[in-house]
């Protein structure tokens, strides 16, 4: 029997291309932070006894994604017998077998050495320039005199009279898995100031790697989800169901903790203890279209901690909305816009205030952990509407982690208008895209 190849099938089958490419894109390249990497930076200062003495900085160049605690861990494998002969600003996890060193005991022998960062109150003598800050480095768009650390090391037990390899299979983990280092490379040598800006000068050599995050790699569920409501509707719409995966829901799980049962019981040491819910994040964000004025319209932004076991320093949200690229003024949070390549829509990052909201607590036996603020938006007479779910986000992020949206045939709708209201072009190929999958299922 000859196989046609009909123009539905072929249509088929680029849209099944199309969705596949856009879900691989989805969990190893961020749209709306292109440039987003942490590169790691070794820079010889001076050649030492049989040696060098280097300093490496870790950058964060994430406009949103921050290293929180328990902070950063940095290895690598030495191409030959290197060893850290001494280090200040960080100190590595074991020191190893350095038993063929007699006269004195290197910090680490290790082949594979994991560095960490050490806590601000380290004694002096320990610690650096740049260096110390427990392994946290913020957003480069939130602050980016936080978004790096530096130590140094002294690396001896070179070969004759080699100047050192450059060490190989670099490894980062911030805090969690996810992140994939490039080889370290020769780059220019790094170029300071010094005399007030009148002179400059360069290190001796300088290597460097790009490290890059993936969702996919990292093996992470959903961490947050999205609900929405309105003014003019009283429907809510909630998180869709099991948006950070399903979880068992009896009194004696470690992970989902009913309502009603005893706090004192869980177990203190894990980190991912929610509320049983029907989302089961640990995080939930509530986007409310408040009001509706004449030149202006408001929206309320609450942030909702399900966790009882860990709070959330330092946290941000990224929203992607078109109304961004009206004048905004936010209460409560600070803002800023991002800039954005390739896409219509406009970005705002938001964060907490120090001392006063910066910090998103636990949940507890009484209530929710919970934050919130009000954002007022100017309209833009062409653009602006209450139909088709103009109103609501495109996409929203929490610490840099994608937050599951619900459906948008699930969005609140305007009363005695929603069928009535014409259908625009990514509403029209959204309605496609769902027949075509329901056609292609009953087909295969």
């Amino acid at each position: 029997m000859e196989f046609i190849f009909s123009p539905i099938w072929g249509f088929a089958l680029k849209l099944t291309l199309l969705l596949v490419s856009m879900s691989s894109l989805s969990d190893c390249y961020d749209p709306l932070d292109p440039n987003g990497n942490i590169t790691v930076t070794f820079d010889t200062l001076k050649w030492a006894d049989g040696g060098y003495v280097a300093r490496v900085t870790i950058q964060n160049y994430y406009q949103y994604r921050h290293v929180e605690k328990p902070g950063w861990k940095l290895g690598w494998t030495w191409a030959e017998d290197e060893v850290i002969w001494s280090m200040s600003g960080a100190f590595a996890t074991q020191q190893g077998n350095c038993s063929s060193f007699k006269s004195q005991t290197p910090h680490c022998c290790m082949k594979t050495p994991v560095i960490v960062d050490l806590e601000p109150t380290s004694a002096p003598e320990n610690m650096t320039e740049d260096c110390c800050h427990g392994g946290i480095l913020s957003a480069w768009a939130i602050t980016p005199s936080n978004s790096f650390s530096s130590f140094e090391i002294e690396v001896r037990n070179l070969e004759g009279n080699s100047y050192g390899n450059k060490p190989l299979n670099l490894t980062l983990m911030a805090p969690s898995p996810g992140y994939t280092c490039s080889p370290i490379e020769d780059a220019d040598p790094t170029v300071s100031s010094v005399i007030g800006g009148r002179r400059e000068i360069q290190v001796l050599r300088t290597w460097k790697s790009t490290c890059t995050y993936s969702a996919f790699l990292a093996k992470k569920v959903p961490s947050c989800c999205v609900s929405l409501s309105t003014f003019y509707n009283p429907t809510v719409t909630s998180c869709p169901q099991c948006s950070c995966g399903c979880r068992d829901a009896n009194p004696g799980t470690d992970s989902c903790v009913r309502e009603g049962y005893s706090l004192s019981q869980l177990n203190s040491d894990k980190f991912d203890i929610v509320q049983c819910t029907e989302h089961m994040c640990p995080v939930r964000v509530h986007w409310h279209v408040k009001n509706n004025y004449m030149s202006h319209w408001r929206v309320k932004l609450t942030i909702s901690n399900y966790n009882y076991a860990k709070n959330y320093s330092d946290w941000n949200i990224l929203v992607q909305h078109p109304g961004f690229s009206q004048n905004t003024t936010t209460y409560s949070f600070n803002s800023t816009a991002l800039p954005t390549v390739g896409f219509a829509d406009e970005v705002a990052l938001f964060w907490g205030i120090t001392y006063y909201n910066n910090e998103l607590l636990q949940a507890d036996d009484k209530q929710l952990g919970s934050l919130t603020t009000e954002i007022l938006l100017d309209k833009d007479s062409k653009t602006f509407t209450l139909s088709n779910g103009w109103a609501f986000p495109r996409r929203i992020y929490f610490n840099g982690e994608n937050c599951e949206m619900p459906l948008p045939d699930t969005y609140p709708m305007l009363p005695n208008g929603s069928l009535s209201q014409k259908l625009t072009h990514s509403q029209f190929f959204l309605i496609l895209l769902c027949l075509t999958v329901k056609v292609l299922a009953i087909w295969l």
